[in-house]
């Protein structure tokens, strides 16, 4: 029996993924993707359990995220390598933002960080409905740089405190960093050498050991070091006991109108699930020459935070450094997701007990050293150099991050990102035109003055959309040219080549123009109006006042009497 098309799987299984790429599936590929599973399932438990802690949670549930969330992103989502689990800026979301929320119960803590999981669910599945995923435009790459500067910043200062055996403290970047600086002094020097000694494994085990599951060897050398040497005897702080078994899967303990603000904390983190799951996701697509649906990755983002919900769990994402363990390890498809989750259940049911000596130092070390890579300095020095305005947007985000915190930060950066957004559109440069010397093209004088100058004629092209946030400055710019002119000018011609839309209020400003120039006795023209511009001017009544809008009619045509009278 022949296998169905990809056309008649899209017919009746359009929302599942897994209908395409198991039709596909080859033997060959299932070793990958059970050493894959495996590999992320070691990566996963040191970073889930460091995780947890920074969102101020029991150590399991970091690894209930990874388990559960990855079982439900292997359903529907629409990445084959894309690997979910906690990420350090939803796990410091949640420590930001549900502590005061709580109230100081550590229960009604937990309740609240699974309850964020169900709403990122649901605002998930609204999304997906209200086809939302062109949203996540909104979010420049550049204010993406500093909010990650920001955000790794933010979490590298919470992990000191344990890396140094201080207790730390504060609200913001800026008040941690003045409480940390006040307690130095009372530095524990063996938990600062146990913490250090991690960080230089770590880092010399992924430099000559890049793709393996460093992390987790350091952890287990920790583990047996601490044992041995009795170093929790000696005050060195470990993880302590962690339950053993499987998450118990059940419905939220609370309702969304029991906790005031958490619409808000669940969009901010789905927001930050989505824009870096689909960030990576598209890397390894194009790597692996498939394509990613964005709008599917909504519901593959919202069924991998209803899973972890369901175990008690809190937001989970598709993160970059798990992606690329996974891809490298060999994941082909979303299988591997089901293999890490399997492992990481034998891991709960049998090994539970033996990551309790742990040193916290040691999970501070692992966090650590998966942030430095977000805090890109040569990135933000290279906007500074070639684009001021993309670096205004990236400082926006990072100190926003450092002065309000994750989720206030990433709300401040899609806010600036509208707002440079219209900054962009509104002043829009306009080109003076001068004919290139010994052809029939025009362009912009002011960056090529060697153009030959036209007499009598002022041409100017708007370079952006001419619509009601920035019709006026084009106007402006115009009259201050025919005032500057140092000779009589009888015709101003407009290229509206690279005006892709026109709304009423630029066509009226045309009407003002014109009417301003005939008062001088001056005739505009237009030319390369595209198709939607000439319908809207037609509609306006310039084709009257104007002269004809057809396609063909250009600058050169227009400048050339023997041409223009046939037009005209």
């Amino acid at each position: 029996m022949a296998k169905p098309t990809k056309q008649q799987r899209a017919s009746w299984l359009w929302w599942f993924p897994p209908a395409d790429w198991l039709a596909e599936y080859r033997p060959s590929w299932l070793l990958g993707d059970i050493v894959a599973g495996i590999t992320l399932a070691a990566y996963a438990i040191p970073v889930s359990l460091a995780y947890a802690g920074l969102a101020g949670l029991p150590p399991q549930v970091g690894i209930y995220g990874y388990l559960l969330g990855g079982l439900g992103y292997a359903v529907l989502g629409s990445s084959r390598q894309l690997a979910i689990g906690p990420t350090s800026a939803i796990s410091l979301m949640i420590a930001g933002t549900v502590g005061e929320m709580a109230g100081g119960d550590v229960q009604r803590y937990a309740q609240i960080a699974s309850l964020a999981a169900f709403t990122v669910a649901a605002l998930s599945l609204l999304a997906w409905l209200l086809r939302l995923s062109v949203l996540v435009k909104l979010i420049s790459d550049s204010i993406l740089v500093g909010f990650k500067a920001g955000a790794g910043l933010t979490i590298a200062l919470t992990q000191l405190p344990s890396l140094f055996g201080v207790k730390g403290g504060g609200h913001n970047f800026f008040e941690r960093a003045f409480l940390l600086a006040g307690q130095l002094s009372q530095t524990q020097y063996l938990v600062l050498v146990v913490g250090v000694i991690a960080i230089g494994l770590i880092v010399l085990g992924e430099h000559f050991l890049p793709g393996k599951p460093v992390a987790l060897g350091v952890v287990i050398l920790a583990i047996i070091a601490a044992t041995l040497l009795g170093l929790p005897a000696l005050g060195v702080p470990i993880t302590g006991e962690i339950p053993a078994g499987l998450p118990t899967l059940s419905g939220p303990a609370l309702r969304l109108r029991d906790v005031e603000g958490i619409v808000p904390l669940a969009a901010g983190c789905l927001l930050l699930a989505y824009i870096e799951g689909v960030s990576a996701g598209r890397t390894f697509a194009a790597k692996h020459g498939y394509a990613l649906d964005p709008r599917q990755d909504l519901l593959g983002i919202g069924a991998a935070n209803l899973a972890a919900a369901m175990g008690h769990g809190y937001p989970v994402a598709g993160g970059l450094s798990q992606s690329a363990v996974n891809d490298k390890a060999g994941a082909r498809t979303a299988l591997a997701l089901v293999f890490a989750s399997v492992t990481l259940g034998l891991c709960l049911l049998f090994l539970t007990g033996f990551l309790e000596n742990l040193p916290k130092a040691v999970l501070a070390a692992v966090v650590l050293t998966a942030v430095y890579g977000l805090v890109d300095f040569p990135a933000l020095l290279y906007m500074l150099r070639v684009s001021r305005l993309d670096f205004l947007a990236a400082a926006i985000a990072l100190v926003g991050v450092l002065l309000l915190g994750i989720l206030q930060g990433i709300l401040l950066a899609a806010l600036a990102s509208i707002l440079l957004l219209l900054a962009r559109v509104s002043r829009p440069h306009v080109a003076f035109l001068g004919r290139v010397p010994g052809t029939n093209s025009y362009s912009d004088v002011d960056r090529h003055p060697e153009n030959e100058p036209l007499s009598g004629v002022i041409a100017f092209r708007p370079e952006a959309s001419l619509i009601y946030v920035n019709a006026d400055i084009v106007l402006d710019a115009v009259l201050v040219r025919l005032r500057e002119a140092g000779q009589p000018v009888h015709l101003v011609a407009c290229d509206l080549s690279a005006a892709p839309y026109i709304d009423l209020a630029g066509a009226r400003t045309l009407h003002g123009l014109h009417n301003e120039l005939a008062a001088r006795g001056i005739t505009l023209r237009i030319v390369g109006a595209h198709g939607s511009a000439r319908d809207l001017l037609r509609a306006e009544g310039l084709e009257e006042k104007v002269g004809v809008l057809e396609r063909t009619r250009t600058m050169d045509s227009l400048l050339r009497p023997d041409i223009a009278a046939r037009c005209d």
